[in-house]
């Protein structure tokens, strides 16, 4: 299964969403290619990747990429905005895509604390939805953020 985390610039939420992704679906042995992607291009955050490194993820190899730079942009089985000026911007899929949204508030220019706040929903956000997943279950089930 292939996944897309979008938001608008790639800089922070969407990275934290893939990291955490990545890593609840290498613990619990889900199969998923995981990638994130803004509609818009600019850098990674350092404090998304400064956060990260406090719950042992690494961000070093992650950078900021548009929907067109990814391999394949247009085949992917779920794709989740993570912020609503993407949701509203998120291209037309074809029909077998699942489209999710859930919104997360933008940490840019907040203290850590806010950064760890948005880690953390994400994080509960990440295996709720890796667990629906598993089970089968359908995404429009999942409680909102």
């Amino acid at each position: 299964m292939r996944v897309l985390v979008l938001c608008t610039h790639n800089s922070a939420r969407s990275q934290l969403a893939e990291a955490w992704l990545r890593h609840y679906a290498q613990e619990q042995g889900l199969e998923l290619e995981i990638w994130s992607a803004g509609t818009e291009k600019t850098k990674l955050k350092p404090e998304a990747a400064q956060v990260m490194r406090e719950v042992g993820i690494d961000l070093s190899t992650h950078w900021s990429k548009t929907l067109y730079e990814l391999p394949e942009p247009w085949n992917f089985d779920l794709v989740l905005t993570v912020c609503d000026q993407a949701n509203e911007a998120c291209p037309n899929y074809p029909l077998k895509t699942q489209r999710l949204h859930r919104a997360f508030t933008d940490p840019s220019g907040k203290p850590l604390e806010a950064w760890r706040r948005v880690r953390d929903e994400i994080a509960i956000m990440s295996k709720e939805l890796l667990a629906a997943l598993a089970q089968g279950k359908s995404l429009n089930q999942l409680p909102d953020s």
